[in-house]
């Protein structure tokens, strides 16, 4: 396993990696680096534990874009309806169950009479 030092928001870190991913870990430190000089240059000094939360919550939402982009626009209307029909199919089972219980109910009383 290799080891590699990265900086970050002014510090040094020692990562342990695959042997041969160092150069990728490398590069990664820098995309959080160039989140946290966005921050600062936004007016955001206000503390190294913020700074990071803004950098990894600026990736989280540059992610959530890619995955949007990524997904094609007839994907995410099937899943839509996907979505509605399990709603639909839910409801459909209620109202079936509720009218099992009418019929038993109905049934038991015939046998009682």
């Amino acid at each position: 396993m290799a080891q590699v030092t990265v900086r970050i928001n002014g510090y040094s870190y020692v990562i342990g990696c695959k042997d041969g991913q160092e150069r990728h870990l490398q590069a990664m430190a820098q995309e959080v680096e160039r989140r946290i000089d966005r921050i600062r240059a936004m007016g955001g000094q206000s503390g190294e534990a913020r700074i990071l939360a803004l950098a990894a919550l600026l990736m989280a939402d540059e992610i959530h874009d890619l995955s949007a982009e990524k997904m094609p626009e007839d994907t995410s209307r099937q899943l839509a309806e996907a979505r509605q029909a399990r709603v639909e199919n839910d409801r459909r089972r209620e109202q079936l169950a509720l009218l099992v219980e009418r019929a038993e109910n109905i049934a038991a009383a015939l046998e009682q009479d």
